[in-house]
């Protein structure tokens, strides 16, 4: 069967590999729409360390289940549309057996740690999968990059008195927004591109800044009163965000940490403790995210098409990665197509 790879910095090509084996446990899904995150650009450009060459991407996934294990529940039919978890957890680990399965020591994402979705057809333990309900494909293939979003949310124990500041609306940010206004906090979302600061006013955000001209520290003053924000999420992954988040947080307050860097960040450290501040890393998302995320698309609350940048095709797929790596703050999120190979 036919499978996309990134064989390297910034090398891509079709290839042709073995079908997957259903064992007892499995069901082996046929992609319908795969979505590509920062992480997928970041293999292609040599940049993301967890990843051995060649790797076939994939991890936000709607599918059809197309066969299934003896040891499968009646419940999964071939047929039905599902998303996948696409995290691993090992059961033993500190994190795992702190019911933390996300933050797996030895987790092995689905596109990174290993081979991923962008194929004809991928094998995936049954436990893995949620069953789409009315969602479309391309709604579906939404609910794991929302799902990390929330999953922030819920670390930083948002409440609907909060003022929420996230810096960064790709993706991630977006879904962090979306979960945020959902739990009815006063959202603000903070970019330097005005098309995504746009897209974050749909997702939920009562305010935005455009951080490239405006203050933005000045603007965030302005909207709390002098006080800053209860909780800063953290989603952009670069340095200057990092030190953002430690200043303009409240006293008391909390911060969310998603994003990576790429290097060491300098830290005012002093914040930390004047502050008295709740820092909180969100890696990944639980299955209880995942099934929040789900519900939200079923009630249609969140209108996640006007993030889609652009549809991709699998056999123009590495011309879309040129592009997207020539150009990334053009896109928001990039769905590929996998009906034809």
């Amino acid at each position: 069967m036919k499978a996309f790879q990134i064989l390297g910095p910034n090398q891509s090509n079709l290839t042709v590999i073995p079908e997957p084996t259903c064992e007892a446990r499995d069901v082996i899904l046929q992609a319908e729409f795969i979505g590509l995150c920062g992480s997928d650009l970041s293999t292609f450009a040599g940049r993301n360390a967890l990843v051995q060459y060649p790797r076939i991407p994939g991890h936000e996934i709607s599918a059809l289940i197309v066969q299934r294990g003896a040891e499968v529940p009646d419940t999964l039919k071939v047929g039905m549309r599902v998303a996948v978890v696409p995290y691993t957890s090992c059961g033993v680990c500190s994190a795992c057996v702190r019911g933390k399965p996300n933050a797996c020591r030895a987790n092995k994402t689905l596109g990174v740690q290993q081979d991923g979705a962008l194929t004809e057809r991928i094998a995936v333990p049954w436990q893995n999968v949620l069953v789409a309900g009315n969602l479309s494909p391309r709604e579906l293939v939404f609910v794991e990059p929302l799902s990390v979003g929330f999953h922030a949310i819920d670390r930083a124990n948002v409440k609907d008195n909060d003022t929420v500041l996230v810096l960064g609306c790709g993706m991630i940010g977006l879904g962090a927004i979306a979960g945020a206004s959902l739990r009815a906090a006063r959202t603000i979302g903070a970019d330097i591109d005005d098309t995504k600061l746009s897209i974050a006013t749909k997702f939920g955000a009562q305010y935005t800044i455009n951080a490239q001209s405006t203050n933005l520290h000045e603007a965030v003053s302005d909207l709390t009163d002098g006080s800053g924000p209860d909780v800063v999420v953290e989603a952009a992954g670069n340095a200057r965000t990092y030190s953002d988040a430690f200043k303009l947080v409240s006293f008391a307050g909390r911060v969310a940490c998603i994003g990576y860097t790429s290097g060491e960040v300098p830290l005012a450290t002093r914040l930390f403790v004047q502050k008295e501040l709740d820092i909180l890393g969100s890696r990944n998302a639980t299955r209880f995210d995942f099934e929040s995320a789900l519900r939200q698309l079923e009630k249609r609350a969140i209108p996640v098409e006007h993030a889609i940048s652009e549809i991709s095709s699998t056999r123009n797929l590495s011309r879309t990665f040129e592009s997207w790596a020539a150009e990334p703050d053009r896109f928001t999120k990039i769905l590929v197509d996998t009906a034809q190979w």
